[in-house]
């Protein structure tokens, strides 16, 4: 009797390898220094395609200094910066220096940066939020309304990356989590990538994707809930914010459990 052939399985395909996002940003060994005073030192960060990166730290940590570095802004003392050739970056300020005796209105203010059709800088102002304020003088706006208008600018160059310095500056809580929904929604339509500067971790834990703690080098850095527990965190921002982020993580965990306070016994 012939034996039967035994059947043969169907050889598994291998499962492809992890490919990371192409890098946008890449600074190595980044030192900047004033007058023999180091303001960074030997720091390093890549930024790849539609990733939000938050870099946190106290004050005079070089936090702003790190963004203009990274925007070409600044040159730095030793280390190299690398942006992919023909990145578009969009970029809003913490602080804008208006002269409140010069009249310009918010349509104007978003001419600055180059003529644009109106019907453009309407729909951006849209875009944010704030429709219908293009002829509010710039220096009669809000703090939100203010910070609303620098990220419609930014956005007007279409940018695959997006660079924010203290978003949230100037604004009260509500206005704080509103935009800092609308940030996320935007880096989900638009497919941008963000990079921004923020001492409110609780705040943008929710949609960042990496912390970067930074006191003039890199700290620590990493996904938000295991920054959130390393001891260079702990020791750098303290007591007060380790549990206001602790809180943070117990509702986010409650939420996805199903166990928040609506569900509970």
């Amino acid at each position: 009797m012939l034996a039967q052939a035994r059947p043969t399985m169907p050889r598994a395909e291998a499962p492809a390898a992890f490919e990371p996002a192409p890098i946008l940003v890449e600074l190595h060994g980044v030192t900047v220094r004033r007058e023999e005073r180091a303001i960074l030192e030997d720091v390093d960060l890549v930024l790849h395609e539609g990733e939000l990166v938050t870099v946190i730290g106290p004050n005079g940590a070089g936090k702003t200094t790190l963004l203009k570095v990274a925007l070409g802004l600044i040159a730095p003392s030793a280390g190299t910066v690398r942006r992919r050739e023909g990145l578009r970056i969009g970029y809003a300020p913490q602080q804008l220096a208006i002269d409140r005796a010069m009249p310009l209105d918010v349509l104007g203010f978003l001419a600055l940066g180059g003529r644009r059709p109106r019907v453009e800088l309407e729909a951006a102002l849209a875009e944010v939020g704030v429709p219908g304020i293009g002829r509010r003088q710039m220096r009669a706006l809000s703090g939100g309304e203010l910070r609303r208008v620098l990220l419609a600018r930014a956005l007007l160059r279409r940018p695959e990356l997006l660079v924010l310095d203290e978003p949230l500056s100037g604004v009260d809580l509500a206005g704080q989590l509103a935009l800092y929904e609308l940030i996320g929604s935007l880096r989900r339509l638009r497919g941008c990538a963000i990079l921004l500067v923020s001492h409110d971790l609780h705040l943008v834990m929710a949609d960042t994707d990496r912390v970067v703690c930074l006191d003039r080098h890199v700290c620590c850095s990493g996904p938000p809930e295991t920054v959130a527990r390393d001891a260079a965190f702990l020791r750098l921002l303290g007591d007060r914010v380790a549990r206001v982020v602790a809180l943070y993580q117990h509702h986010h965990a409650c939420r996805h459990d199903g166990s928040d306070e609506r569900g509970a016994p």
